[in-house]
C-alpha cells in the first residue's frame, strides 16, 4: 500500500497557478492539500502574502513558475491578460516559450469566446496542449472545492486535467472542443443575470402587493417561477437563509463580475447575430448597478436598486 501510494503521488503532474485571487487562491490551496507540488504567482502582493500564509509555494514572477511544471493553469482578469501572458512582452519572453513542448495550458479564466479560441491557437502552434475552463461557484464553491468547470478542449486532454478538476470542483462538462467552455459559460450566466432580474423585480412587485417574502417563495420555488436566482441565491432574507440577502448583500458572486460576464454574453450575442433583447437589457442594468456602488455587492443585491427606483 504505501508503494502504491507513494506512485500516485509521483504521477500527479507539476502545476504552475497563475493568479491568486479570491477564485486562484482556494484553488490553488485545494490542489496543495490534494498532495500536487504547486508553484503560485499573483501581480498583487496582496495575494501572494495570502497564499504563503496558505501554505502555497510562491515564485518572484510568472516566468519563475514554469521551469518542470507540467500543467500551466491561469486564473486572470480577463482575455487581454491570457493573450498577453502567452505571448511575453517588452523583452520578456512569454510563458509558451518559457514552456517545455507538450506543457498543458489550462485556462479558468473568464473571457471572450474568440479570446479562448486564439488562447488555444496561440498554445498549439507553440507545440502544447490547450484546454479552456471557466468555472461557476463563485468563491465559496472555490474555497470547497465544489466548482463546475464548463469545458472545451480535445477528449485525450480533457481525461488529462479531469483529475484537477476532481479536486478543485464537484463537476466538469466537456462541451466540445477549444473555445466551447466559454461558450458554454456566457449562455449560462446570460440565463442567471436576466433571472436574478426577474426574480428581483416579482418580489419588489409581490411587496408592492402585499405578498410576504415567504408566501411568494413558497409559492414561486414549487412552481413554473422556480430557478437557481430564486432558490440558492434568494435575493430577499428569510426564505434561504445560506443566500448573500442574509448577511447585507456580501457576495457570494459580485456585481461587478456579473456585469463583465454579462459584456461578454453581449459580444458574443453581437458576433453572432442573434436578435437577443433581454440579454443586452440585463448587460446595460448590471453595469449602471455596479458603477453606482453595487460593483462589490452580490450580484443579487441588484433588488435594492430596483427598489430604489421603485420608490420604496
Amino acid at each position: 500500500m504505501p508503494e502504491e501510494v507513494t506512485r500516485a503521488e509521483e504521477a500527479k503532474p507539476r502545476v504552475a497557478f497563475l493568479g491568486l485571487g479570491h477564485m486562484g487562491g482556494p484553488m490553488a490551496v485545494n490542489l496543495v492539500k490534494a498532495g500536487y507540488d504547486v508553484v503560485g504567482f499573483d501581480v498583487v502582493p496582496a495575494a501572494l502574502e495570502a497564499a504563503r500564509g496558505h501554505g502555497i509555494p510562491v515564485a518572484a514572477s510568472a516566468a519563475e513558475t514554469i521551469p518542470g511544471a507540467d500543467v500551466v493553469l491561469t486564473m486572470f482578469p480577463s482575455g487581454q491578460h491570457v493573450l498577453d501572458a502567452y505571448r511575453g512582452g517588452d523583452g520578456q519572453p512569454g510563458l509558451l516559450e518559457a514552456a517545455a513542448p507538450n506543457t498543458m495550458f489550462l485556462d479558468c479564466s473568464t473571457i471572450n469566446v474568440d479570446e479562448a479560441r486564439e488562447a488555444a491557437r496561440l498554445a498549439l502552434d507553440a507545440g502544447h496542449r490547450s484546454v479552456d475552463a471557466p468555472v461557476s461557484g463563485g468563491v465559496v464553491g472555490a474555497e470547497a472545492g465544489t466548482l463546475t468547470f464548463m469545458v472545451g478542449a480535445l477528449q485525450e486532454d480533457f481525461e488529462t486535467v479531469r483529475p484537477l478538476f476532481d479536486v478543485m470542483g464537484k463537476r466538469a462538462v466537456l462541451c466540445g472542443e477549444h473555445g466551447a467552455g466559454q461558450a458554454a459559460k456566457v449562455c449560462n450566466n446570460l440565463i442567471l443575470g436576466v433571472s436574478m432580474i426577474a426574480v428581483s423585480e416579482a418580489f419588489v412587485l409581490g411587496e408592492k402587493l402585499g405578498l410576504t417574502h415567504q408566501a411568494l417563495f413558497d409559492v414561486a420555488s414549487a412552481a413554473s417561477g422556480q430557478c437557481w436566482a430564486l432558490t440558492t441565491n434568494c435575493p430577499v432574507p428569510g426564505p434561504v437563509p445560506t443566500s448573500p440577502a442574509n448577511r447585507d448583500y456580501q457576495p457570494g458572486f459580485a456585481g461587478a463580475l456579473m456585469a463583465k460576464d454579462l459584456r461578454l454574453a453581449l459580444n458574443a450575442l453581437q458576433s453572432t447575430g442573434v436578435a437577443a433583447r433581454m440579454g443586452p437589457l440585463a448587460s446595460d442594468i448590471y453595469d449602471a448597478f455596479a458603477a453606482e456602488g453595487g460593483a462589490g455587492r452580490d450580484f443579487s443585491g441588484i433588488i435594492t436598486d430596483i427598489r430604489d427606483k421603485s420608490g420604496q
